[in-house]
């Protein structure tokens, strides 16, 4: 873990609402695992005091970090409004990323909406003729390309609306894509919001594939100590027992997690 000033190499708008931070950093870079995150302070002063949790995206030659990042509050907005020269205080990389060593002879990375962030890190760490990526969006709108976040990536599209792509969810376009697969030995990652997770635990039990899954809470500290990121886990006792996303995870194992009370 480290704690350190970089400086903002770009900050730009790719979609409305959504912007490529890019920052140097060797450390961090070299460092740095697909699931990990960061926490980045938007500005030295007390409004808003607490650091952002941001997923690392993707990392560059010459020891490049990018963070893929959606403006919905006043930090992110503060974010937004920093340019190229600027400096911010970040602690990381934090977490556990995805463990993918030898689990499967394919791969299916499947993200919604800026859940699509984590996954582009993960693409660029497995062996592109070894999985399919999936990303689902409400809209052609807010289609989020991998080329405008940095990576050259393939990727298929489901739209809610069907503007673009498959017509519905990216969870039943998954399915299709199993059943089509002719690998036996299959996984999947993915990140977004709750019920698309939710909807790949059902998934993952029907087809008996091992999924893992990052999570996205409020984070306040991104070590442990505050306790504002719990989940229940899926204990085998009788007995009520909490995930912190920000040590334990925020990648899990799909089994760990309670999500009929989550």
């Amino acid at each position: 873990m480290i704690e350190t000033y970089v400086k903002i190499l770009s900050n730009t708008c790719i979609t409305p609402g959504i912007f490529l931070l890019r920052f140097s950093s060797p450390e961090l870079a070299a460092e740095a695992k697909p699931g990990q995150f960061i926490m980045l302070r938007v500005n030295d002063g007390i409004d808003p005091c607490l650091r952002r949790p941001f997923s690392i995206s993707g990392t560059e030659k010459g020891g490049v970090v990018r963070i893929l990042y959606k403006v919905v509050g006043k930090g992110t907005v503060i974010l937004s409004k920093k340019i190229a020269g600027d400096k911010l205080s970040v602690l990381g990389p934090l977490g556990k990323g995805f463990d993918i060593a030898g689990r499967a002879e394919h791969l299916f990375i499947v993200a919604g909406g800026i859940g699509i962030a984590p996954m582009l890190f993960l693409s660029q760490a497995v062996d592109k003729n070894a999985f399919t990526f999936l990303a689902g969006f409400r809209n052609s709108d807010e289609i989020i390309d991998p080329l405008s976040a940095g990576i050259k990536q393939d990727i298929s599209i489901a739209t809610d609306d069907g503007s673009r792509g498959y017509h519905g969810r990216v969870t039943d376009l998954l399915e299709q894509e199993i059943i089509k697969c002719r690998n036996n030995a299959l996984a999947i990652c993915a990140c977004g919001p709750l019920p698309m997770l939710k909807a790949l635990s059902n998934i993952s039990g029907k087809y008996r594939i091992p999924c893992r899954v990052s999570m996205e809470t409020f984070m306040a500290c991104g070590l442990g100590a505050c306790q504002g990121c719990v989940i229940r886990s899926a204990s085998a006792l009788d007995q009520i027992s909490y995930h912190h996303v920000c040590k334990d995870g925020p990648v899990f194992d799909i089994n760990e997690i309670d999500w009929e009370n989550i």
